[in-house]
């Protein structure tokens, strides 16, 4: 098996490099934004995956689930872990990098907190917004992780998915979220960790998968989970603790998933027209060097919480 996944995965980096002529290289903030702004308004992820573009939390290898259902489940999963759902309804949460809103409406109507969701694309705020309608206890700016024009200890929580590997400035990022967190707040975090390299060098092949998993989908570098928590730790804004987990075991299962859903629901994709097939199609060879290298300890899927 791991011969076929290696095989597989050499032919789909393969691939990649000789059919993607443009990349999509992280090249500074606006860079990450284009890239949101046009899988926002083709409306491929959200036709296809739903209104939440993060992996989806499995209890158990294989399990049978919907894939959408397994999204919101891993939102209640990390609000549950992170201790979230021990504030009062009521409390202000700050979603950074909020996409179009999925987690952020069910920290309001779930929970009952005053919920703002932050992104650095014009138009997943505009989405958000659009699928939010009138709901007055979550709404949505536009707005720089790096730059977040809040004042310090403004909120009670502070929770962001799968946004970190877009930053390239980890501690600086780490600093933005604990300012503006109250002291006794709650700080939930989820991202795509690569292996820690300090005592494990990158070999060649894994340097090439590496470079794929970057370009390809607009990321300047990822940090390992031990990094991170050390961002966390030396922040002047840091709390009483820092805690960790690997959740790989719990989401791994989503990227097979993610592909799978193309074959369940294709009438997402063919009613967007021909551009749209080419353009799902083009992202299976990274979907595929994601689940190798996530299998392979190449990534990790790390979940963080500190209290301010």
């Amino acid at each position: 098996m791991d011969i076929f996944i290696i095989l597989s995965s050499l032919f789909a980096a393969l691939l990649v490099i000789l059919w993607s002529k443009k990349t999509r290289k992280y090249k500074s903030v606006q860079s990450v934004a284009s890239s949101y702004d046009s899988w926002t308004n083709d409306r491929l992820l959200e036709n296809l995956w739903g209104e939440h573009i993060h992996l989806g939390f499995y209890e158990q290898r294989r399990l049978k689930k919907d894939f959408r259902k397994a999204k919101i489940d891993f939102v209640h999963e990390l609000i549950k872990w992170s201790g979230l759902n021990q504030l009062p309804p009521g409390s202000r949460i700050l979603d950074i990098g909020c996409g179009i809103g999925g987690s952020a409406r069910i920290l309001a109507e779930n929970y009952g907190f005053d919920v703002v969701g932050i992104s650095i694309s014009q138009e997943q705020i505009k989405r958000a917004n659009q699928l939010t309608l009138n709901k007055s206890n979550c709404r949505f700016e536009v707005m720089d992780a790096l730059n977040l024009q809040i004042e310090k200890g403004s909120f009670d929580g502070v929770w962001s998915v799968e946004a970190g590997a877009h930053i390239l400035d980890k501690q600086k990022f780490a600093d933005e979220m604990l300012r503006v967190l109250r002291p006794g707040g709650v700080l939930a975090v989820a991202d795509w960790n690569k292996k820690d390299t300090h005592f494990d060098s990158l070999n060649i092949f894994e340097k090439i998968i590496m470079n794929q998993l970057l370009t390809q989908w607009t990321h300047p570098d990822f940090s390992s989970i031990e990094g991170f928590k050390n961002n966390l730790l030396n922040s002047p804004y840091c709390g009483t603790s820092v805690e960790t987990s690997d959740w790989t075991r719990y989401t791994i299962q989503s990227w097979n998933e993610s592909i799978f859903e193309g074959f369940r629901r294709p009438e997402a994709i063919f009613r967007l027209g021909l551009g749209s097939f080419l353009k799902a199609f083009r992202e299976i060879p990274t979907i595929i060097l994601m689940r190798w290298a996530f299998s392979n300890g190449l990534m990790k899927f790390g979940v963080f919480k500190s209290r301010g």
